[in-house]
């Protein structure tokens, strides 16, 4: 698949996205950052230095807007909770 900027923006407008007005950004999925410190001499070959970002071979792009993110909490039930099923074990 040759993925071509035109089909890009048609994607983009196919979303309802506002390429003037919203913020849309690209990240890098299916990574992993080295989280541990190596002693000196560690072998190169199995560990990562601290800090050492590695690119899966299954990653991916993903596409976000930002200003359509849902930051709102969820909210408590406005009734008491009853479960339709009670577990007696």
């Amino acid at each position: 698949m040759n993925l071509t900027q035109d089909e890009l923006w048609n994607t983009i407008a196919t979303l309802g996205w506002d390429v003037r007005h919203d913020n849309i950004v690209i990240e890098i999925g299916g990574t992993v950052v080295s989280g541990i410190n190596q002693p000196e001499g560690y072998n190169k070959k199995w560990s990562s230095p601290l800090g050492h970002r590695k690119y899966n071979k299954d990653a991916f792009i993903v596409l976000k807007n930002l200003s359509r993110d849902d930051n709102t909490k969820s909210q408590p039930m406005d009734r008491e909770h009853k479960p339709h099923h009670l577990n007696n074990r």
